[in-house]
Order: C-alpha cells, then structure tokens, then sequence
C-alpha cells in the first residue's frame, strides 16, 4: 500500500566534525509530511531546521537515520529521479541563481538535464504561474528585485512538476512589503497543484499563515511538535516552545521593567 506520508523523517542525525571540533547538528530529528500537507520546521538559528532540509535534499550525504519520500527510502547520494518528485527554494534568491544566466536559460536548464519536451510552452507556463510576463523571460538576476528574483526561483523548482517543495526561509531576504505576496504566491501553488511543503523559518507568523503543523527545533533536537491551531492559542507543551512563542510576539517593556 502505497504511504499516505509525503515524507517521512527517523531519528536523523548529522555531525560535523571530530574530536574537539565535533559538532551534533541534527540528534535523532524524527517527523512526518502527510501528502498535500504543509509541515514546519522553526526554532532559532542553528538549531539544525536547515541542516534536515539539506540532508532530505541530497545537499548533506553524511547522515545516518532513514529518510523516505513518498514511501521510497533514500539512500545517501540522490538519483535524478528524486528531483522530479521534490525540488528545493533556497533562502537567498540572488546567491542560488546564476548572475550570467537569463531566466529563461535558468528556468529551462532543468527541463533541458531531464530531457522534457514542450519547453517553449513549460517555460511560458512556468513564468505565468509565479507571476512574471514574458517581458522578464531574457533578464538577468540583478535586473530583478528581490520579489522577482525568488519568484523565478519558483518558477525553476517547479519546472520538473515536483510533489514536494522543501522551502528554506523563502521569504527571509525579502523586503516586508514582498514577503507576503511571495507567501501568498506559494499557498496559491500549493492548492492548485496539490502540492506538499516542509518549511524551514524562525519566523513563526510565516509558519502560522503556511503550516498545519509545526515542530520546534532546540541544539539539533525536536522539542515538541504541535498543530499550528495550539500555537496560535499560545498552548506548547514544553517551556523552551513558549518562550519561542513569546518571543515572537514582539517587545514586551513590563517584562523588562
């Protein structure tokens, strides 16, 4: 029987380093994306949320634990065929596209690697999905902004027609006024397309507005994983989520006082 889990993560770890400079970056992180379901990953810079995401990419082959997409078990070197099922956008926009590529060399690159056919028209299709007219097709990144720029990052991860998006801070490098245009741009992706989402952020208002489900991440291990309705409701289990939660609501001067 086919899993009804997009992906499923067990007692993952990740070390760098030996001896004095050993560092434990993700300690036996365990979860599971539902498929169709949008699944995060917060906590505070260098808690390890990136380092999962990376290790499921293909991006980091030193981990031990399993990881399985779509029912499939992955080993630590990824076939070309993952990539048709699950694509990665990356926090920067500008440092993860090519500054002498045009967007439409960048976007049909992947096409062109997987031997698809119809590129004129996944191409034409791929700009109109994410928002961006055929006047943007044979620019370069640094005439984009920064908007423009993860939206033609979307746009390249989606060519192959993948199942899954692993979304590492998207919307973090960007200007508050875009961030939730380019949110807003993902979420319309994901319903029309039936799409599944594991989010890495430290911003949880963008894992609230994205995210059924959340896990929190603290020194590379998950500390509780909650439904995003408790998190709304400021209801976490363990101290270390509420003070995230906390947190995250912003200057509190009678605390301070």
């Amino acid at each position: 029987m086919p899993s009804a889990d997009a992906i499923t993560v067990s007692d993952l770890s990740v070390v760098f380093g030996e001896g004095t400079a050993r560092n434990v970056a993700v300690d036996r992180a365990s979860f599971a994306v539902p498929k169709g379901g949008s699944f995060g990953l917060v906590g505070e810079s260098g808690s390890g949320k990136s380092t999962v995401l990376r290790a499921i990419a293909g991006l980091i082959t030193d981990w031990t634990g399993a990881i399985a997409v779509g029912g499939e078990p992955l080993g630590h070197r990824r076939r070309r065929s993952f990539y048709r099922v699950a694509q990665m956008v990356f926090q920067d926009p500008y440092a993860s596209l090519h500054p002498r590529h045009t967007v439409d060399r960048t976007i049909s690159e992947p096409l062109t690697l997987h031997g698809l056919d119809n590129i004129e028209a996944r191409i034409e299709r791929g700009l109109a999905d994410v928002g961006l007219g055929p006047e943007f097709r044979f620019r370069y990144p640094h005439q984009l902004s920064g908007g423009q720029r993860q939206r033609m990052a979307i746009a390249r991860a989606l060519m192959l027609e993948p199942q899954i998006l692993l979304l590492d801070e998207p919307t973090s490098a960007l200007d508050v006024s875009v961030q939730a245009e380019v949110l807003n741009l993902l979420a319309d992706l994901r319903d029309a397309r039936g799409l599944t989402f594991l989010l890495v952020s430290h911003n949880l208002a963008v894992v609230a507005h994205m995210c059924q489900e959340i896990a929190v991440m603290k020194d590379g291990r998950i500390v509780e994983t909650l439904g995003v309705a408790a998190m709304r409701r400021m209801q976490p289990h363990e101290d270390y989520t509420n003070r995230l939660l906390q947190a995250s609501l912003g200057y509190a001067p009678e605390e301070v006082e």
